[in-house]
């Protein structure tokens, strides 16, 4: 049953995207240890190096705010003019799923979705096997 409401954040997180240069649109809901949802979105900018995954801003959101631990992250993307169900999953980039480990751990669930309806779900350590860091064990 979250992982409906945890879709549905990220939805909600996508409508908040900043993405005037590749016109696609990604939100995040991170569901965070203490039961709270965080969202982040897409920031691009002229200087792409520059820009933020909607991951990572939903992490560093929820590290501002004092989230330590998190259980859960649902990712949806699209064209910012596409309607739901979007057109393809939209998995965390490799950066993202680094992050998420040191935070989240390899048991960290990612869902990926088109619609409420229409998801897949992984482990991190699925998405990323080898990850740098202490939690490597």
């Amino acid at each position: 049953m979250y992982r409906t409401e945890l879709i549905h954040e990220a939805i909600l997180a996508r409508k908040k995207a900043y993405c005037p240069y590749s016109h696609f649109a990604v939100g995040a809901a991170l569901l965070g240890e203490n039961g709270k949802v965080y969202h982040g979105c897409n920031v691009e900018n002229a200087s792409y190096g520059a820009g933020n995954c909607a991951e990572r801003t939903a992490v560093y959101s929820a590290i501002a705010q004092g989230e330590r631990k998190f259980t859960a992250i649902a990712v949806v993307g699209g064209y910012e003019a596409h309607p739901l169900p979007f057109e393809t999953y939209a998995f965390p980039c490799g950066v993202c799923r680094q992050v998420l480990w040191e935070l989240g751990g390899p048991n960290l669930h990612i869902i990926v979705a088109k619609s409420e309806d229409d998801y897949q779900e992984y482990k991190l350590s699925e998405l990323l096997p080898k990850a740098f860091g202490d939690q490597m064990k």
